[in-house]
């Protein structure tokens, strides 16, 4: 990889996938003639495409593809119609997301949720919950916990009744490279973390809140605060301006950014970064938007492709180190939604200056404002 040469995986995978992959590779065009880089951006099915390709979901040349990239830019897997039809083991979700992560160790995502003062409308919460608007960055370990923990299985005990076995698993190396992930974040930010766990009835989260702790004695500018996850959920919805960082395990992570990403106004708003070990200027990254796959608009032209687009800008930043880039695509999202493009999910009516468009309006409109 050259200082401004980057190989890119680009997997669109199901749904919406495709429609939403090709607005933000179309983006990123855009920015590499501005910023002089060059992408080499290989494209490869996964999921159900990939299924139908070579009968897995993460097919050997896509799983080259990715080895050969320096950052994999991913769309979304899973229709929920044809899962039936296999094996969970062989479902797009397990055999091709978890083992990403687990392949590359990926194991800390990234979801920053943005409310827009222009998307104020499209937030579930009364307008004085906004404050003067939401920031939250949401540092999710990605690799642990009950999700990847052993022994996961089912069981039959006989007479009609089956066990179901998951669970959960940390060790203190894990919860230390999350926590400095998160402190880190915090520096950069309003310097607050807030570290989510359940230490009042798992030793998972006596020994979390223990490590977060010691490890936060080494960011004397960070302020720490714990809370009890179930807290956690509720004061989202409460007072969700008082959140900087949140530190969450895998599976409330998993949770909670699900719950957050409502605050800015829609999954098609909300990008993601997953990051594994840094080489030297360079962190390998998986990145992708936060909502699914959406088989019921797909070829619609109606899904937003913002998530998708905002994650390109993220990979630009993490991986590739190209911050200015990312902040223009970023300038770009929020300058057309200020000037009121909409697709369906984040458009009103009552807005006197909103303008409905389709997936690839959007994009149009974004790379043009870069």
């Amino acid at each position: 990889m050259s200082a401004k040469h980057f190989k890119v995986a680009a997997l669109a995978g199901d749904g919406i996938g495709p429609e939403v992959m090709l607005q933000a590779i179309k983006v990123l065009r855009g920015a590499e003639k501005k910023f002089d880089f060059k992408l080499e951006i290989t494209e490869a099915p996964v999921g159900w495409a990939g299924i139908d390709f070579a009968k897995k979901a993460l097919p050997d040349i896509t799983l080259a593809v990715c080895k050969r990239s320096d950052a994999i830019l991913f769309g979304s897997v899973g229709l929920p119609d044809r899962d039936p039809t296999i094996p969970k083991e062989e479902r797009p979700e397990r055999a091709a997301l978890l083992r990403i992560r687990k392949e590359f160790g990926l194991f800390a995502n990234l979801r920053p949720v943005r409310l827009s003062k222009a998307l104020a409308h499209a937030c579930p919460l009364a307008k004085e919950r906004q404050g003067e608007g939401i920031d939250i960055l949401v540092v999710r370990e990605l690799t642990g916990g009950m999700y990847f923990g052993q022994p996961k299985t089912t069981e039959d005990l006989g007479a009609g009744q089956r066990r179901a076995i998951d669970t959960m698993v940390y060790t203190t190396a894990e919860i230390e490279r999350i926590a400095h992930v998160a402190f880190k974040a915090a520096q950069l930010r309003r310097k607050k973390v807030t570290s989510i766990d359940k230490a009042n009835v798992l030793e998972n989260g006596v020994l979390w809140r223990e490590v977060v702790t010691r490890v936060g004695q080494q960011y004397a500018d960070v302020a720490l605060e714990h809370m009890f996850v179930d807290n956690g959920a509720m004061q989202l919805m409460l007072r969700p301006t008082q959140f900087d960082v949140m530190l969450c395990e895998n599976m409330f992570g998993d949770i909670l950014s699900d719950e957050a990403a409502a605050l800015g106004g829609s999954l098609g708003m909300l990008p993601s970064a997953s990051l594994g070990a840094t080489s030297g200027e360079c962190t390998f990254g998986f990145y992708e938007p936060a909502g699914g796959t959406a088989p019921d608009i797909a070829g619609k032209n109606l899904a937003n492709p913002i998530a998708q687009i905002l994650s390109s800008a993220l990979m630009l930043r993490h991986s590739f180190g190209l911050n200015e880039a990312a902040a223009a695509i970023e300038s770009a999202v929020g300058h057309v939604i200020d000037t009121g493009y909409r697709t369906g999910d984040i458009f009103s009516a009552s807005e006197p200056n909103a303008r409905k468009v389709g997936t690839r309006e959007m994009g149009e409109a974004i790379a043009a404002a870069i």
